[in-house]
C-alpha cells in the first residue's frame, strides 16, 4: 500500500484538493479555518467527533515516523508534499491543532504576476534584468505574503549556464532549472545538520549562486560572507513587515550567533553584499503585491544608506520614484539595455525584451 492511501483526511479532503485553498488550519474537531484566496475564513467542515480528529492527528505522526510520546509539537511533510504542523496538549491544552500549508503546484511567471497586479511591467522588467545581472536580492514580507512563491518565480530568470544550490528546512522551491541542487536541514534525535552547516557544505559544491529559502538564524551572516566572496546573485527571504525592518531583522539574526562582531562591521557586510530588498504585502482583501523595491547604496558613518527605486504611487500602483539606482552601471556592464530614462515616472517606455 502506498503512503498516499494510508491517510484519510475526512472532512479536510475536499479542502486540500481545492486550488483556492492555500492553508488549512484545524483548531479543534469542530473548528476548521482556511486561507481562501488570501482571506482567512471559517468553514462548515468538521469531524464527526474528537476521536476521529485525533485518529487523523496520530495517523499523520505515525506515517511520518514521529514519536509523539517524546514531544508536543511536530513539523513534517504529508505524502502529497504539503507541510504540516501539529501541536498536542498540554502545549495547546484545549485541543490538538493541525496546520497544513499547501505547496503551490503552479510556478508563476513574471508575466503572470503582472496580470495579477502583483507588480508592474516596469518592475517586472527591472527585476528580471537584475537577476540576470547577478544582483543579490532579499525578498521581505510578513506571514502569507507569498515570499517563497515569488522566490520560485525569480528563480525562473536565472540563466541555465549557472549552478545553484538551495537550502531549506522543507523543500518548497521547485525551480525549472537543469543545474539546481536542493539541500535540506536535518533535525533528528541523533542528527542535526543546520542551515549554517548546509551553507558551509554548499560552498564546496561550486555554486554560482546560493538560494536560502528563508534566513531564520545565524546562517544569515554566513550567506553574506558567501556573497562577498564570489557568489553574487544569491537570493533569500526574510520575515519582516517593511524593507527597513528587514535590515534590522537581519542584524538581529546575525548577532544571535555572532554577538562579538561589531554592529558597524555587520552593516558593512550587509551593504556590500545585498543590492535589493523587495518588500511584499498582503492587503486586507487578500491581494498580494510588491509595495517597495529598495536599493542599498553603501554606508554613511554607521548607517546603511538606501533609496527607493519603486514604491506605491497615489493610485496604489507600483511605480518608479525617479531615483536612478547605482546598480544600473553593474546591470549595463552585464548587458542590460536599461537607460536612466527608464526610472522617470513621467516617461512611458516600451517593454524591454
Amino acid at each position: 500500500m502506498s503512503n498516499k492511501n494510508i491517510l484519510a483526511y475526512g472532512p479536510l479532503k475536499s479542502l486540500l484538493e481545492s486550488d483556492d485553498m492555500s492553508e488549512v488550519m484545524v483548531n479543534s474537531w469542530n473548528k476548521v479555518f482556511v486561507e481562501h484566496r488570501g482571506m482567512l475564513v471559517q468553514t462548515a467542515a468538521q469531524f464527526i467527533d474528537e476521536r476521529e480528529y485525533q485518529d487523523l492527528i496520530f495517523s499523520i505522526l505515525v506515517n511520518d515516523k514521529k514519536d509523539y510520546s517524546k514531544n508536543f509539537s511536530f513539523d513534517g511533510i504529508l505524502p502529497e508534499g504539503h507541510r504540516y504542523n501539529i501541536t498536542l496538549p498540554p502545549l495547546t491544552p484545549k485541543s490538538p491543532t493541525l496546520t497544513i500549508r499547501k505547496f503551490s503546484v503552479k510556478s508563476f511567471t513574471f508575466d503572470d504576476l503582472v496580470k495579477l497586479n502583483f507588480m508592474s511591467d516596469k518592475a517586472s522588467d527591472f527585476l528580471k534584468s537584475a537577476i540576470e545581472s547577478r544582483l543579490t536580492i532579499v525578498v521581505s514580507g510578513g506571514t502569507g505574503t507569498g515570499k517563497t512563491s515569488f522566490l520560485n518565480s525569480m528563480a525562473r530568470s536565472i540563466p541555465h549556464d549557472q549552478r545553484i544550490v538551495s537550502i531549506e528546512d522543507t523543500q518548497e522551491l521547485k525551480p525549472q532549472h537543469p543545474n539546481w541542487i536542493h539541500m535540506l536541514t536535518v533535525k533528528k534525535e541523533n542528527q542535526n545538520f543546520t542551515a549554517r552547516d548546509c551553507l558551509v557544505n554548499a560552498l564546496r559544491m561550486r555554486p554560482d549562486r546560493i538560494v536560502v529559502g528563508e534566513c531564520r538564524g545565524p546562517e544569515a551572516f554566513d550567506m553574506l560572507q558567501a556573497i562577498n566572496t564570489g557568489h553574487e546573485g544569491s537570493m533569500t527571504t526574510v520575515h519582516s513587515n517593511t524593507a527597513i525592518d528587514c535590515l534590522a531583522r537581519l542584524e538581529t539574526l546575525i548577532t544571535l550567533g555572532h554577538g562579538d562582531i561589531p554592529l558597524k562591521y555587520i552593516r558593512g557586510q550587509m551593504s556590500s553584499a545585498i543590492d535589493l530588498v523587495v518588500q511584499l504585502r498582503r492587503h486586507p482583501d487578500g491581494h498580494r503585491q510588491i509595495v517597495e523595491i529598495l536599493e542599498l547604496t553603501g554606508m554613511q558613518v554607521d548607517i546603511i544608506s538606501r533609496s527607493n527605486i519603486f514604491e506605491l504611487n497615489k493610485k496604489g500602483q507600483l511605480d518608479v520614484t525617479g531615483y536612478v539606482p547605482q546598480c544600473l552601471g553593474k546591470m549595463q556592464q552585464a548587458g542590460s539595455k536599461f537607460k536612466s530614462q527608464y526610472f522617470d515616472p513621467q516617461v512611458q517606455l516600451k517593454k524591454i525584451g
